[in-house]
């Protein structure tokens, strides 16, 4: 896709860390940000976050997402499980529910896909960081494992990207990302992972990709060297360029 031609973003998880992050980030860059909840009242807090609509729905109940998509350009899967809900859930939004997700968005007409999965899913070699994680939340994990599977199978541009340990801290636009079995381990901020989920439809090299990321530590030696763009598709106030939003 060309910058150009991103015009309407469809955020999914838009509640949470990586969601409001880039609410924020395609508010000045997209004509519409729609964001979707399941809870009602939180409506009128991701408006102000960025969002230009909200719908409200339950991917994994959902009842009406393909007209939610309807006109959508890009779809961005946020959505993630507590830990807690391990030992509550028996089906999981990262796995059913983007599924559903994607479904809807293949029968909408949507060009890209794009979704946070997280460092070790998947049968790759993995660091101890992602064996750790498998070891905690073995089921999570599974979900976002045949979330990835349907994703790549699915007729639709897309990127999944395998964040390390997510925090709030500020978006550095210093991630390393690497082919999944590079074994990278550390953590990374919830608004670069924003930043490249946004850029990865736009961006060439990201095409059809999984993707491990982290920011700190740095891999240089493992890391590929990714042109990352953002969409430039018309947004609603006027934004000056920087190092920092073409980097």
């Amino acid at each position: 896709m060309d910058p150009s031609d991103v015009e309407t973003v469809f955020v999914a998880g838009a509640s949470g860390g990586t969601g409001r992050a880039a609410l924020r980030l395609l508010s000045s860059r997209v004509s519409t940000v729609r964001a979707l909840t399941s809870t009602p009242s939180k409506t009128d807090d991701l408006r102000a976050a960025g969002a230009d609509e909200v719908v409200v729905d339950d991917l994994l109940n959902p009842t009406a997402l393909t007209d939610a998509l309807s006109d959508v350009d890009v779809v961005l899967s946020a959505v993630g499980s507590n830990i807690t809900d391990v030992w509550s859930q028996n089906e999981y939004v990262d796995g059913a529910g983007t599924i559903n997700l994607l479904d809807a968005a293949v029968d909408a007409g949507v060009e890209a896909f794009v979704m946070e999965s997280a460092i070790g899913v998947g049968e790759e070699p993995a660091s101890p960081l992602a064996a750790a994680f498998d070891i905690v939340i073995q089921p999570i994990q599974r979900a976002k494992a045949e979330a990835e599977t349907a994703i790549r199978e699915a007729p639709v541009r897309h990127t999944i990207l395998r964040p390390g340990v997510l925090t709030n801290g500020p978006r550095t636009d210093t991630v390393s990302a690497a082919e999944p079995g590079a074994k990278l381990w550390g953590s990374v901020s919830r608004a670069d992972v924003a930043r490249l989920m946004i850029a990865a439809p736009v961006t060439p090299a990201a095409e059809d990709r999984t993707l491990e990321v982290v920011s700190k530590p740095s891999f240089p030696n493992r890391a590929l060297d990714i042109e990352w763009q953002l969409p430039r598709g018309g947004g609603k106030t006027l934004s000056v360029e920087t190092p920092d939003d073409v980097s």
